[in-house]
């Protein structure tokens, strides 16, 4: 893992806004042309989309860059810092998707092995047939984006479980769905024998050193936890849901999610191979969607990936409607010729997460606003593809 830069930050100011902050690299020539590619993106993304706070985290060849934009919390004027937290959403599900990659590594489970096997309540269920490969895929014959209002106990989620009836064929159709790879969550944590939570914390976000990653914000944290802002500007921060933590629930800053980045492009210093190799299976792909890959929460591209093609693989299309899934057999191994992305949003939050393996590059982007996902495929490709193209 590549050490974060501690050196000091330098701080842009544009009237009472903070447009800005990054830390120092040895090159600052090279630097303040990183600060002006990101600011001159950031800033109007922000404008157009009323978007109070932003935090921005770039790793480079293992130098680690990084932008804080705004207002955490617009009431008190409190800024964003890198130790800002934002709640992840679905970004969340590639941190989900490391544990059951642990858990099989470790020989735990298999992402052959039917879902029921690991729950004896799912047993006699559909999901006798159904796998945890096919649930972390979102092709376990479509189960909906979001449980239904009435779900509000783990008893009540067991019981829609029992008896939901697939739409389709396991393996045949790809619906995006909390509850689909949150299931795939769950069980893991079963199968492991503690709670889901203190597994994340023991399997991952202590070997990767992410001290500031949490599902239940501490005490000690509250001052960091920045609000988001729903259309109206009112601030809002996530409900608890059934299986929340699983599917949506992470609140993390910047620097930790680009910290699991790096250790998904190897970047020196991850010395724990199982780790890797957990790593290592969210990356592999399993079904193809037209150039998407689906892996483990990670989707993949063939690269360089055209703009266009990013948008449509992540398209309301995508994650509202049932897509035909081509079964990759056998499935395909992570690559280094990829782009790897993920979209994630809560009511008042929304980021976007990429990484390039042979460019050694990745991006990360969170703010306190759901603000469009297109907007967030443009500035990250903007940015990704301004920094690797030949000078």
């Amino acid at each position: 893992m590549g050490k974060i830069l501690s050196a000091k930050s330098g701080l842009i100011m544009t009237g009472s806004l903070l447009v800005g902050s990054y830390a120092w690299a040895s090159d600052t020539a090279e630097n303040a042309d990183i600060e002006a590619l990101v600011n001159d993106t950031i800033a109007p993304l922000m404008a157009e989309h009323r978007i109070p706070g932003m935090a921005v985290a770039v790793s480079i060849g293992g130098q680690q860059h990084y932008f804080n934009y705004g207002e955490a919390d617009q009431e008190a004027g409190i800024p964003v810092t890198d130790e800002t937290l934002f709640e992840l959403g679905s970004i969340s599900k590639i941190f989900t998707a490391a544990l059951t990659g642990y858990a099989q590594t470790s020989g735990a489970l298999s992402l052959s092995d039917p879902a029921s096997q690991y729950l004896p309540a799912l047993e006699g269920s559909v999901f006798d047939e159904i796998t945890l490969l096919e649930l972390g895929t979102y092709t376990a014959g479509e189960l909906p984006l979001q449980f239904p209002d009435a779900v509000q106990s783990e008893a009540q989620m067991l019981d829609y479980y029992r008896q939901w009836q697939p739409e389709s064929a396991p393996g045949s159709q790809r619906l995006y769905s909390n509850p689909s790879l949150g299931l795939m969550g769950y069980l893991t944590a079963q199968r492991l024998g503690k709670p889901f939570e203190t597994l994340m914390q023991e399997a991952l976000f202590a070997p990767l050193g992410l001290e500031h990653s949490y599902y239940q914000v501490p005490e000690s944290q509250q001052a960091h936890y920045a609000y988001g802002y729903s259309k109206e500007d009112k601030p809002i921060r996530v409900n608890p849901g059934m299986l929340d933590a699983q599917a949506y629930g992470l609140k993390s800053t910047a620097a930790d999610v680009l910290t699991f980045v790096e250790a998904h492009m190897e970047v020196p210093g991850l010395d724990d191979e199982s780790l890797s190799q957990a790593l290592a299976a969210t990356r592999t792909g399993y079904f193809e969607f037209g150039d998407m890959t689906q892996g483990l929460g990670w989707e993949s591209y063939a690269y360089p990936v055209a703009l266009e093609q990013l948008l449509a693989g992540n398209s309301l299309e995508m994650i509202l409607q049932p897509n035909p899934a081509n079964r990759l057999t056998p499935p395909l191994a992570p690559r280094q010729e990829a782009l790897y992305n993920k979209t994630g949003a809560t009511n008042g939050f929304g980021g976007y997460v990429a990484f390039v393996p042979s460019e050694q590059i990745g991006i990360v982007l969170l703010a306190n606003r759901n603000y469009p996902t297109p907007a967030r495929i443009e500035a990250a490709h903007h940015i990704l593809t301004s920094l690797t193209e030949a000078p």
